[in-house]
């Protein structure tokens, strides 16, 4: 059993050097409280995401066979990706003190309520986090899309044209990110890949029972695909929206060791700044910076660090990224378009 597969992500203040650049401001941080547990913020929080799912199932069973149930899957397939936040948190032990509570809720939130194996995420996401950005090293940056200009001149065939358009694929392929996930899940108990496959399986089936029984039993078969791909590809392009501003067009690092940990975490992520509207919708992603320095940090301290951890990065001089949501798309559109000029014309 190996850390990348099946723990949750080690702090990093728990090896560090005491004199580093990363000791200095995790004291800092532990100091100021903000690694402490918000079990009272998480647990209103799960209650109003838990009554806006149990809202949009009770809707989609008071409406009938009707296409205002298009409605009801746009809500619930917004509900899907706040239970995805929750399922993060507590991937990251942000919310209970034990790791067994953290791993049950995981379970819950993300096998049985959204169909996703919470066992499958914290393992890929675990290798994101220990190298963002990172050729070779982050499976984010491994995927569909090119981050750099050495991957992309190394497309070839479908791979290259995609490359080659990634700018103006991007939104739309963000549509199919659900049926990725579903599937990656499938695959990983399948293989007896989780630690705790047999649980996740069988959690997996009751969502998908539950989830296609009551689709297809209330609903027509033309009405029931079109909540299916409107509801799914709209869960999708939410999660897939939310992770689009925090890495991409930040730097990408040739190998696992080009630099501490503390500049690795901080000049590959991007902060996006707004309000509690943007925080709730972001699921406290937005501040990313913070989020990648200290993961098991409570989501609703993730705000109160930020300046903390900006004024420490202008002492040692790290630059310190965040911009506007739109601004953070820009920044990532611009980006891709670039890198995929790089990929050789599709002619030749």
């Amino acid at each position: 059993m190996t850390l990348t597969e099946t723990e949750p992500l080690i702090e990093p203040n728990q090896v560090a050097d005491r004199g580093s650049d990363y000791a200095r401001l995790s004291r800092r941080v532990r100091q100021a409280g903000l690694l402490n547990r918000r079990l009272r913020y998480y647990g209103w929080r799960i209650a109003i995401t838990g009554a806006g799912l149990a809202a949009g199932w009770t809707a989609f069973a008071l409406l009938g066979d009707s296409w205002w149930q298009l409605g009801t899957a746009v809500l619930l397939a917004v509900m899907f990706a706040q239970f995805a936040f929750l399922g993060h948190d507590a991937g990251h032990q942000q919310i209970f003190r034990t790791r067994q509570a953290n791993r049950l809720f995981g379970m819950i939130c993300g096998n049985l309520c959204i169909g996703v194996s919470i066992g499958w995420w914290v393992g890929n996401h675990n290798r994101h986090h220990a190298n963002p950005n990172t050729e070779g090293a982050d499976p984010d940056i491994m995927g569909v899309l090119a981050h750099s200009g050495v991957r992309a001149r190394a497309g070839r065939g479908l791979r290259r044209l995609i490359f080659r358009y990634q700018a103006w694929l991007f939104f739309p392929m963000l549509f199919l990110e659900a049926g990725s996930l579903h599937t990656a899940s499938v695959r990983a108990v399948a293989r007896r890949a989780t630690p705790y496959w047999a649980r996740e399986a069988a959690l997996l089936g009751v969502h998908a029972a539950l989830y296609l029984s009551a689709v297809f039993l209330v609903l027509s078969p033309v009405k029931a695909i079109a909540f299916l791909v409107v509801q799914q590809g709209l869960f999708g392009f939410y999660m897939g929206c939310t992770f689009a501003p925090n890495h991409k067009g930040m730097a990408v690092l040739p190998n696992p060791g080009s630099t501490d940990f503390l500049r690795r975490q901080v000049l590959t992520s991007r902060n996006v700044h707004g309000g509690w509207l943007t925080d709730a919708a972001l699921g406290g992603l937005n501040y990313q910076i913070e989020h990648h320095l200290f993961p098991s940090m409570p989501r609703p301290n993730l705000r109160r660090a930020q300046p903390l951890v900006a004024e420490f990065c202008a002492e040692i001089g790290v630059p310190y990224c965040q911009t506007s949501l739109l601004g953070s798309y820009t920044q990532a559109l611009r980006h891709l378009h670039t890198v995929g000029r790089l990929a050789h014309p599709v002619a030749d």
